[in-house]
């Protein structure tokens, strides 16, 4: 058994299990069943493997399994029947000897794991959702974020989680938009970068590091209507500029693995497309890992987007492709042996996907290392040190979008302060989906962060919540306004909600108390399948800040949720709003720290926020050619991509470009001076846009090419510096061959993408393959 030797090469180790193995041991490492059914917890806390699960073995073994530790509504694990840190890890230790023990090589099981904004396991820290993280524009502080998800993963036994989401938003009606960076393609990249880097660290086989899966490839975030997995109707060009350059980024950066998109582009399943999962993911791009599909993605083949005839069909198609794994294995495990069988597939295509996942399991270290420490797992999981990254991470994240007569930040000592609105003290509320039930006390809402910041003055603060997300009862107005009536100042925490029916009841919206019924109100309006066809608040929400504005108090809106908001009338009339998405766990400690003054806001929008759904897409990046405006409106957003506030001012001065001519391959460097001309200290973001005044092809109005976040003293400036070079500056032609052209280019540096200073760069000789 050389392979069980590791002083060997891992290609060697790799050939010489695989010449070992049966067909049925080949298609078990394949498949990856949901991993929650794969155990039963008993009273005491240890678990027990299911009589499924050593089937399973017995038949073949187990690749990966999905979730193990995964605990919401839809696995049905609860706070009662999950597990704490330390019997997690005990758990993966004891079905990972069973498959080990009782299989005929004893080839270790890869744990996969959900870990969006934190890993999806009860007792993990619960982060701000990438939607929140985009708005930070700080990649180092994404990047230790997802060291401290890797390090809580790994010391319970996972070794893959299916992040980071690379989508592009183009509408944000789609319900996934909250697990999303931005809409545009570069801040996306280099977010993708910093996540390979945090998560896969310098090394796999270490127990603070975790495989990266890159989803969902590609396109999933183009879809007709917003709506989840529908058709992407995208030409070649826009596909290879747009939506796959994050994928490209993050697979030089060392991406382990590919989540397939559900979606079909121009016809073609990405779950069964040659081209993106072989031709140009593997040849052109040199991508090494191995491909996984999403959940039940291969059954679409058959009904769904009916490429195949039947399961033989449909497995083949997939394989054949490029796919190595199948999440929930239902398919490989039913139909690739027939496949075989029937001549669909050969022997070479099987021997070539088992050899990807082997190869990665050997670099993960399970091979010498398949059990981890439970010890460890309890010491590091939501530790402090976590917890303040949490917190840091939703401070920087918050964007403050409207501050009239500076009415923020807040005094933490005189005023009266009415906190109202269904999010105000919603637990689940402000944490986004793909979220585990949470031990109570470790989240900490507005309200709570507003009361622990006044301190002594806590009797100051006044709440009721008004209204829920959704439904039209106005039972709890009356207690709103009475409050509002009291107060010399109402934060109204209002938006959506991503929260799954976690049993913990309602809320009274008369006391604000909560109710436990037997038939819990669900006010979900975002998330996976949650798509929508408007932008507005749902519900009375709209009314309750109209009811409570008539009081003639000044009013800041609070809003927490997972895609934009289209609200004219509050943008219009309300004194504050601050964008806060869901802030996770430390949410409300974190929007306490804006209101108060003692954080300055510096989060900027990575989304353009609409004035109406019709005007739908709105992106800062669109062609030039987009159009006329519509005879109700322009097509200018409410707040562009890039905006955002700070109780500071900078300003921009100098932007130069040296040199001013440069030939395609070469270089130059646009510099700015920035200076905080306020009172108060601030961190601003330095924006670095483009734009091609002439191409061969249609081009963005501009593009973003560099960022910066800078931290500034009143009084300080800094000159900030960014590399121009082919990259910045190449397009696809005609041909869809990537090139430099000759030329003029506008080089805008500011804070936002419509408040800028530019300057020109000329490109000069023959056009040339970059």
């Amino acid at each position: 058994m050389d392979y069980r030797d590791a002083s060997l090469p891992i290609p060697e180790r790799v050939q010489n299990l695989l010449e070992q193995m049966t067909t049925e041991e080949k298609i078990g490492q394949l498949i990856q069943p949901m991993g929650w059914k794969t155990y039963r917890k008993e009273s005491d806390g240890t678990i027990q493997v299911t009589e499924e699960f050593k089937e399973n073995i017995a038949q073949g073994g187990v690749g990966s399994l999905y979730g193990v530790l995964r605990a919401d509504p839809w696995t049905e694990v609860t706070l009662e029947t999950g597990l704490i840190p330390s019997q997690g890890a005990a758990a993966t230790n004891e079905i990972q000897r069973y498959a080990i023990e009782n299989s005929r090589l004893g080839i270790p099981i890869l744990f996969g794991e959900e870990c969006s904004h934190g890993h999806m396991a009860i007792g993990a820290t619960v982060f701000p959702v990438p939607l929140t993280v985009g708005s930070t524009w700080n990649t180092e502080l994404y990047r230790k974020m997802c060291e401290a998800i890797a390090v809580e993963t790994r010391s319970q036994g996972g070794a893959a989680t299916y992040s980071p989401v690379l989508d592009v938003v183009r509408d944000p009606r789609w319900g996934r938009t909250e697990e999303c960076f931005a809409e545009d393609p570069y801040l996306i990249g280099e977010l993708a970068v910093e996540a390979i880097r945090g998560l896969q660290g310098d090394r796999l086989d270490s127990d603070r590091t975790i495989m990266a899966t890159l989803k969902h490839f590609a396109g999933y975030g183009s879809s007709e209507g917003g709506r989840n997995a529908a058709p992407v109707h995208m030409g070649l060009r826009e596909l290879h500029e747009v939506d796959l350059l994050p994928f490209k980024k993050a697979v030089e950066a060392g991406a382990c693995s590919v989540m397939t998109a559900y979606n079909e582009i121009d016809g073609v399943p990405c779950t069964s497309s040659t081209y993106l999962l072989n031709d140009l993911l593997r040849e052109q791009w040199g991508f090494e890992g191995f491909v996984i599909t999403d959940f039940g993605a291969i059954q679409m083949l058959v009904s769904g987007h009916n490429t195949a005839e039947n399961g033989e069909q449909a497995v083949a198609q997939s394989l054949q492709a490029g796919v190595d794994m199948e999440m929930s294995g239902f398919m490989y495990r039913k139909h690739l042996a027939k496949a075989l069988e029937q001549g669909l597939i050969h022997h070479q295509d099987l021997d070539t996907a088992v050899w990807r996942i082997l190869e990665m399991k050997f670099r993960l270290g399970l091979f010498e290392q398949p059990y981890v420490d439970p010890e460890f797992a309890e010491r590091v999981i939501g530790c402090e040190e976590h917890v303040e990254l949490a917190r840091k991470a939703a401070q920087e994240g918050i964007v403050l979008l409207k501050n009239e007569g500076n009415l923020l930040p807040l005094s933490k000592t005189g005023p009266k302060i009415a906190v109202l609105g269904p999010n105000a003290n919603h637990t689940y509320n402000q944490l986004g989906d793909y979220t585990s039930p949470q031990p109570s006390g470790q989240i900490v809402t507005v309200l709570e962060g507003i009361r622990r910041k006044v301190g002594a003055q806590a009797e100051q603060i006044l709440y009721a919540p008004g209204c829920r997300i959704k439904g039209d009862s106005r039972e709890g107005f009356a207690q709103a306004l009475a409050c509002a009536e009291q107060a010399d100042v109402v934060v109204m925490v209002m938006g959506g909600s991503s929260a799954r029916d976690f049993g913990e009841g309602t809320i009274d919206l008369r006391t604000g108390a909560s109710v436990v019924t037997d038939n819990p109100w669900n006010d979900m309006e975002c998330g996976e399948g949650i798509d929508r066809s408007s932008l507005n608040l749902m519900g009375v929400q709209l009314e309750l800040v109209q009811e409570v504005y008539k009081l003639g108090k000044p009013v800041v809106v609070v809003y927490i949720n997972g895609r934009p908001i289209a609200e004219p009338w509050i943008d219009e009339h309300v004194h504050a709003i601050l964008e806060a998405w869901y802030p996770g766990q430390e949410g409300g400690n974190a929007v306490a720290d804006i209101l108060f003054g003692d954080v300055n806001p510096s989060g900027r929008l990575t989304i353009s926020i609409p004035k109406h759904v019709g005007q739908l897409p709105v992106v800062y990046n669109a062609r030039r050619t987009r159009g006329k405006r519509y005879l109700e409106m322009d097509l200018e957003p409410q707040y562009p991509f890039g905006f955002g506030l700070s109780y500071t001012e900078f300003q921009y001065d100098h932007v130069r470009v040296v040199p001013e001519m440069i030939e395609p391959n070469g270089e130059a460097e646009v510099q700015v001076e920035v200076t905080n001309t306020g009172t108060v200290a601030g961190a601003e973001v330095v924006q670095f846009y483009i734009t091609d005044e002439a191409a061969s092809v249609t081009r963005p109005e501009m593009s973003l090419k560099g960022f910066r976040k800078i931290h500034l003293e009143p009084g300080q400036t800094r000159t900030v510096t960014f590399a121009v070079n082919a990259e910045h500056l190449e397009l696809m032609d005609s041909r869809h061959q990537w090139v430099v052209e000759p030329g003029k280019f506008r080089l805008m540096v500011g804070s936002s993408s419509k408040k800028w200073k530019a300057c020109d760069l000329q490109v000069q000789s023959e056009v040339g393959p970059v």
